[in-house]
């Protein structure tokens, strides 16, 4: 019988819209069983933000201006945390934003995305919002990758990226990504649990 591969190698270079989903037993708190979205991947560095690790606090009661539609924080990462960030599928509805990839994108005027709120509250699930981002410098995320501290994955879906309704995403995008990969997300945080 064929002993199972289970390994966390990666095999394929991260590009923007690209999923990094961390390394079990990665052991950085920001990190730990993180699902981070590649905003943008150059030469130069990387930055992103991370999906699943939420603040308990609802972004109307930070921003009274923000209408009150039950919008859940992200913790982005451990890069500028006093900073509001967000992204969207908005397209061209909201100005000044950044293309990530298919109808993703980053930022745009703040001012306009609360009055687009405002009218249509149904676009809420069109939006996330992070404090904070994640970020590497030149050559680190590559340093990282042949660590194998992180997975590449292509098959996350944009509906899946902007939900907030998903308290396992980082089980859940470690299942897609084969056999190998559904065994390796039931691994314990800590190996002497087993």
């Amino acid at each position: 019988m064929k002993p199972i591969d289970l390994s966390f190698k990666n095999n394929k270079d991260p590009k923007n819209g690209n999923i990094l989903i961390s390394d079990p037993f990665l052991d950085e708190d920001f990190f730990r069983r993180s699902v981070i979205l590649m905003c943008d991947h150059t030469s130069e560095g990387s930055f992103g933000f991370v999906l699943n690790h939420y603040l308990d606090v609802d972004l109307h009661t930070l921003d009274t201006n923000f209408p009150d539609i039950n919008a859940r924080i992200s913790v982005g990462g451990p890069v500028d945390t006093q900073s509001l960030y967000f992204i969207h599928a908005l397209g061209d509805r909201l100005g000044g934003s950044s293309p990530i990839t298919g109808d993703l994108m980053f930022g745009g005027d703040y001012t306009e995305l609360l009055k687009l709120l405002e009218e249509d509250s149904s676009i809420k699930d069109k939006v996330r919002f992070f404090l904070g981002y994640s970020g590497w410098g030149k050559d680190q995320l590559g340093e990282e990758l042949k660590e194998n501290s992180w997975l590449v994955a292509t098959n996350i879906k944009d509906k899946e990226i902007l939900s907030t309704a998903d308290n396992d995403f980082w089980k859940s995008c470690l299942e897609k990504q084969g056999e190998r990969f559904k065994t390796i997300s039931k691994f314990p945080l800590n190996p002497n649990e087993n």
